[in-house]
């Protein structure tokens, strides 16, 4: 009787044995890879700074101020760590159901973002929703007419908070409407929040398991749940539309699935579709994580999908147009305005165009060096194409200029999707790369350590 993949058999420990050896060769490797990479872009910024570039930050490569905060709730974050990765090393993800692994991989996402913002104690939850230049500053805006807020929202775009401005109105409505119904504490917003953008990991292994095979999603578990970019999720909006384009993308894939045809792959389609547009309503910057979408539909062989996903997409945009008078096109264009004029005069283009890939590398962690290098081997290389093509496209128009650690959110948990696949197209399983996970929590701890953001 086989065991579970990664484990010794009685009737062939040798070739096991050389797979473990190689698995851990191929792990070292890539975190060496990962790490000399990093070290290179620290020294880039380090040069920028130390050359007076303009940054408009200080803390390169990441907004907000360096300081070193260490106390009590600094040992919550390694102990979350430590307790996802024995669990898998354990085994335990190859043998409980698919619910229970769901369940556990939201506890263990949530548990870990929870235990990075609590190293600053309670503000740690608070600070972004006390903050006058988030969207918090703008419920008086909306007062008792949300309506009227929205009619015109372009027009006083510039007298808003500098996150709206950035954005369509979708979150300052979301906490205006958390308001309403009396969540106005502001610890248990940030729980609340927190708590939903969350949701993205098991709406990713969804994802995963519908395109890679169930062997696949369950061992991409902890690189998901322990992922340093989780130091920018705790009470982030924009966690919460990654949220909403992981739904999309788990959509499409159920509506792409060979067994669903008709009317039922059209209906699923759609609704990969509305929740696109739902998301756009939050980010002017996740529509790209459409391509994915778009690339999945072709890959499968189901082209026609994107008429049914694309008429989704249209349906929350066309009908805030029409029934509240809120362009997204405008809206984008007064964005853009606004960042024109804001931003561009003081962030350097050519120091920030690689400094924000710094930023990623240390956002998403050693397992990007490895998905990176196995791109190919993947059924789900829509996704990373799509979301590393939106990155791409960031940096050579110009637009990553800081604050990418925030505006990519949405993209990064689809980009180390490869970092379990095989090591050759149609090739066996690969274990968990627990090495490079361990590597990305430690990652995450220091940085969580050290810098202070805005959010």
């Amino acid at each position: 009787m086989t065991s579970n993949a990664g484990v010794g058999t009685a009737t062939d420990p040798p070739d096991q044995l050389r797979d473990l050896d190689g698995q851990a060769h191929r792990e070292w490797r890539d975190a060496i890879g990962w790490g000399v990479l990093t070290l290179i872009g620290l020294a880039i910024t380090a040069l920028a700074v130390r050359a007076g570039a303009q940054l408009g930050t200080a803390s390169a490569p990441f907004l907000g101020w360096y300081r070193f905060q260490i106390g009590p709730p600094s040992l919550l974050a390694p102990a979350v760590a430590a307790v996802v990765i024995l669990v898998s090393a354990r085994g335990w993800l190859d043998r409980v159901r698919w619910s229970v692994l769901l369940a556990w991989s939201y506890v263990a996402a949530l548990s870990w973002a929870l235990a990075l913002a609590l190293v600053d104690g309670v503000s740690g939850l608070t600070r972004a929703l006390s903050s006058p230049e988030e969207y918090s500053a703008d419920l008086a805006a909306v007062g008792d007419d949300p309506v009227h807020f929205v009619q015109h929202f372009t027009e006083h775009a510039g007298q808003l908070s500098v996150a709206a401005r950035g954005h369509p109105p979708g979150p300052v409505l979301l906490l205006w409407a958390l308001h309403r119904v009396g969540i106005r504490d502001e610890v248990v917003l940030g729980l609340l929040i927190t708590a939903l953008g969350a949701l993205v990991v098991p709406l990713v292994l969804t994802a995963v398991r519908g395109t890679c095979g169930e062997t696949a999603a369950r061992r991409y578990l902890p690189v998901l749940a322990l992922a340093p970019y989780a130091v920018w999720t705790a009470v982030s909006l924009d966690a919460i539309v990654a949220m909403l384009g992981a739904a999309m993308i788990a959509a499409g894939v159920r509506a792409s699935d060979r067994e669903r045809t008709g009317w039922r792959a059209a209906r699923w389609a759609g609704i990969a579709g509305l929740l696109a547009g739902i998301a756009a309503l939050f980010s002017y910057s996740v529509p790209w994580l459409g391509l994915a979408l778009i690339l999945l539909y072709f890959a499968r062989r189901r082209p026609f999908l994107n008429l049914a996903s694309g008429i989704g997409a249209l349906i929350p945009v066309l009908a805030v147009s029409d029934l509240v008078g809120f362009s997204w096109a405008n809206g984008l264009g007064a964005a853009h305005a606004d960042w024109t004029s804001r931003i561009v005069p003081y962030r350097s283009v050519a120091w920030w165009s690689g400094i924000s890939l710094v930023a990623l590398l240390l956002a998403v962690g050693p397992p990007l060096f490895a998905s990176l290098r196995k791109v190919r081997n993947t059924p789900a290389w829509p996704f990373l194409v799509g979301a590393g093509t939106a990155i791409v496209f960031s940096v050579l128009a110009g637009l990553a200029r800081g604050g990418v650690e925030h505006a990519w959110l949405p993209f990064f948990p689809w980009l180390t999707v490869a970092a379990v696949a095989p090591q050759r197209q149609a090739g066996p399983p690969v274990p968990t790369p627990l090495l490079l996970t361990a590597l990305g929590a430690v990652a995450a701890i220091v940085v969580e350590a050290v810098l202070a953001t805005p959010w």
